[in-house]
């Protein structure tokens, strides 16, 4: 059951909205002030939200600027309810994040048409969002295999290179010194593309080989603040 919070500071239209949309099978999550809207967004997340613009304590307007911001809230759709019908208080509320708008009064079928249309944006979007995150952990997987798997095997020569030399009786000491800094070096280049995959802040992914891809660790994105 899809979740839905209603923000209002009129008991009244609280009301309207919820029977209406608790008859379509919606849950209803009610607040009167935009204070405790936000709050309430942030605790229970729901699917999206109803918002009046006028407000006494806090503007829609600003509401939706603050849950956008959020990272918890910021991919919930908004839809300002308004009574307002100028362009410019419209084009104000979706330059705050809104998804869309619904005038008053309410007719049932646009408000549950738009309602539905939001839902079916978020999930997509949400699809959508998985897929990046699945894109990007397969690259991180192949990039972290091909910037290991040298130092690696030069690791793995080292050790056998060891063995051999220490079953000698008359094994060479620098011999053995240059296969542990052989070792030594490899394994700092590893803990280097350990340190640079980690602070990452924006991946920026291009083409390897095979329909694979792959982290350019030496692209600028790669560095900026998130």
């Amino acid at each position: 059951m899809k979740k839905i919070l209603i923000i209002d500071d009129f008991p009244d239209n609280v009301f309207l909205l919820q029977d209406r949309l608790e008859k379509e099978g919606f849950d209803i999550i009610k607040a009167y002030q935009g204070e405790m809207g936000i709050q309430k967004a942030v605790e229970e997340l729901p699917d999206l939200i109803l918002l009046d613009i006028m407000m006494p304590d806090i503007s829609g307007y600003d509401v939706c600027k603050i849950l956008t911001a959020k990272d918890e809230t910021k991919h919930i759709p908004i839809i300002l309810l308004t009574a307002l019908t100028e362009a410019d208080s419209i084009k104000q509320g979706l330059q705050a994040g809104a998804f869309d708008y619904i005038k008053k009064p309410f007719n049932r079928i646009e408000l549950i048409a738009r309602i539905n249309s939001a839902l079916r944006f978020s999930e997509t979007n949400k699809f959508l969002l998985e897929i990046e995150k699945i894109k990007t952990f397969a690259a991180t997987v192949v990039t972290t295999n091909h910037e290991i798997k040298q130092p690696l095997t030069l690791i793995n020569l080292s050790t056998t290179a060891l063995r051999r030399e220490l079953s000698n009786p008359n094994f060479s000491t620098d011999n053995i010194l240059k296969r542990v800094e052989i070792i030594e070096n490899a394994a700092k280049d590893i803990i280097s593309v350990l340190d640079q995959l980690g602070s990452i802040k924006k991946p920026v992914i291009t083409p390897y080989v095979n329909n694979l891809n792959i982290i350019d660790l030496k692209a600028e994105e790669n560095n900026l603040p998130g």
